[in-house]
């Protein structure tokens, strides 16, 4: 590395409020930084796996202030029906799972607010769900690293980019899957066309809480190198197409209000918002809608979508695990999900290659 390089790579920046040293490794494939990866403003793209790293790197102590209480407070995030409508398609997520899940319980890495993990429950499938920021009858705030057991599946819905470590949580979750399961991710796709239209003022680049970038060429490729099938892939079923969009534009606009904002509970900003102000972004939003549906429709029609849904498939190889070991597997004693899965370290699991298949849908 030249002495200019070393030289940048020990001056403090400043992005999203958080100042620190720029980020000297990939947080995708470990790939140390040098002259030839693309510094951008808040993150660093690898020149070797095309991930980008936010930089500077959030420190503990900064990434929980950036989740302190306003960001999920205990009424709901959003006015109207905001919450409503996440709901249904949570439900409707958990339902259409449901139907295609072996027996067993699933594990929900990034709970939140616990909405999907309810949703399964009303399925009346046993369900666990990580999140340090919560709490409730089936949220435990647990790593992953420390979960162990077999699981029908681990669903990682818009948590894979929040993690420190994200292609090892990939690696440990694969290890949980039984044969038969599935690995569900969701998250944002920094390819897509409105990522690269709106730049650093995409609503899915979220700094500091969004440490990883993914694009869908990275996420598939680690996914299949895992031992899974992908069965489904979409650029719509992971949400947030046509509304980042909309925040797009109107964050454009004269003043550059905040719609995403403009949507939340009072108690849900990071910072007030006068009535005029909140009024102007939601005007500016009604207008932003019918050209941002025509966009949001071109862009999952040349497969550029805001987020990436992945739902793939472990599978056993005939000579690798009989039928009737899969069903000792998924038929266990009636015990409590807790006595059945330790929350202890785990060296279990078994990689399976197949071959990759993909049954594309938008």
């Amino acid at each position: 590395m030249s002495a200019a390089k070393s030289k940048k790579s020990s001056t403090p920046v400043v992005s999203s409020g958080i100042v620190g040293l720029p980020t000297a490794q990939c947080a995708w494939c470990d790939h140390h930084f040098g002259a030839d990866d693309n510094y951008l403003s808040g993150r660093v793209r690898c020149a070797t796996c095309g991930v980008a790293t936010t930089s500077p790197w959030p420190s503990d102590a900064q990434l929980s202030e950036a989740y302190e209480g306003w960001y999920r407070p205990a009424g709901g995030r959003f006015s109207g029906l905001g919450d409503a409508v996440l709901r249904r398609t949570r439900a409707a997520l958990a339902r259409r799972l449901d139907r295609v899940l072996p027996p067993g319980p699933v594990l929900d890495v990034g709970a939140g607010d616990g909405t999907l993990v309810k949703a399964f429950v009303r399925q009346g499938r046993e369900v666990v769900g990580l999140e340090p920021y919560a709490s409730g009858p089936h949220i435990r705030a647990t790593e992953l690293d420390d979960i162990s057991g077999d699981w029908s599946a681990v669903i990682f819905w818009h948590s894979l980019e929040h993690l420190r470590r994200p292609a090892s949580a990939l690696r440990h979750a694969a290890d949980l899957v039984v044969p038969g399961g599935l690995l569900v991710v969701a998250v944002p796709n920094a390819t897509s066309l409105q990522a690269r239209i709106f730049g650093n003022r995409w609503l899915a680049l979220d700094l500091p809480r969004h440490l990883v970038h993914l694009s869908p060429e990275a996420l598939l490729s680690k996914i299949e190198s895992l031992g899974f099938r992908v069965e489904r892939m979409s650029y719509v079923r992971g949400g947030q197409v046509l509304f980042g969009w909309v925040h797009g534009i109107v964050s454009t606009l004269p003043g550059h209000p905040d719609l995403y904002a403009a949507i939340r509970r009072s108690e849900a900003r990071q910072a007030y918002q006068s009535p005029a102000r909140r009024g102007y972004a939601l005007a500016a939003a009604t207008l932003a809608l019918p050209p941002a549906a025509v966009a949001a429709a071109i862009e999952v029609a040349v497969r550029s979508g805001g987020t990436i849904y992945v739902q793939a498939r472990r599978e056993a190889k005939p000579e690798q695990i009989t039928a009737r070991e899969a069903r000792k597997l998924w038929r266990r004693p009636t015990a409590s999900i807790l006595e059945r899965h330790s929350f202890c370290p785990s060296q279990r699991g078994l990689r399976l290659p197949t071959a990759p298949s993909h049954d594309f849908w938008p």
